[in-house]
C-alpha cells in the first residue's frame, strides 16, 4: 500500500494533505484498492461548511457505494471536477489527481483526531490480523 510520509489520515481510509491553512483531501490507496473500479464519484458543493467525520462525499465502484467522511472541519473551496467525467484516476493516482477536495480548515487542532503516516502503517497492519 501507497502511503505519504507527511500526511494524515483517518480510520475511514481518508487523507489530508495540509499546506497552511488548506487541506487537499482524498481517499487512500488502501481504500481505493478494497473498493475496486471507482465508477461515480458524488462531489461536495464549493463554500459547503463541512465537519470534522462527517460524511460529505459518496463514491460508487463496481463492487460497492461508500460515503467518504471528512478529516477537518472548514469550508469547502475547491472541488476537484475532473473526477465527474474520470472517476478511476482515484484509483490510478488517489493522492496526486485523484484528490477529491480542497478545504480551508475551521481549527488546527483537529490534526489531533487524526493520525501520522506511521500510525495509519501501524492501523492497516492491525486490520491484516
Amino acid at each position: 500500500m501507497d502511503i505519504m510520509d507527511h500526511y494524515l489520515y483517518t480510520k475511514e481510509h481518508e487523507w489530508i494533505n495540509i499546506e497552511d491553512n488548506i487541506g487537499t483531501m482524498g481517499i487512500t490507496d488502501y481504500a481505493q484498492s478494497a473498493l475496486g473500479d471507482i465508477t461515480y464519484v458524488e462531489l461536495p458543493q464549493q463554500d459547503q461548511e463541512v465537519e470534522q467525520f462527517e460524511q460529505f462525499v459518496s463514491v460508487e465502484s463496481v463492487k460497492a457505494a461508500s460515503d467518504i467522511f471528512c478529516p477537518m472541519s472548514g469550508r469547502i473551496i475547491e472541488v476537484n471536477d475532473k473526477l465527474e467525467e474520470t472517476p478511476a484516476l482515484i484509483n490510478k493516482d488517489c493522492y496526486g489527481k485523484g484528490w477529491i477536495a480542497k478545504i480551508e480548515i475551521k481549527d488546527l487542532d483537529e490534526t489531533s483526531n487524526l493520525m501520522s503516516a506511521e500510525d495509519y502503517r501501524s492501523y492497516l497492519e492491525s486490520l491484516d490480523h
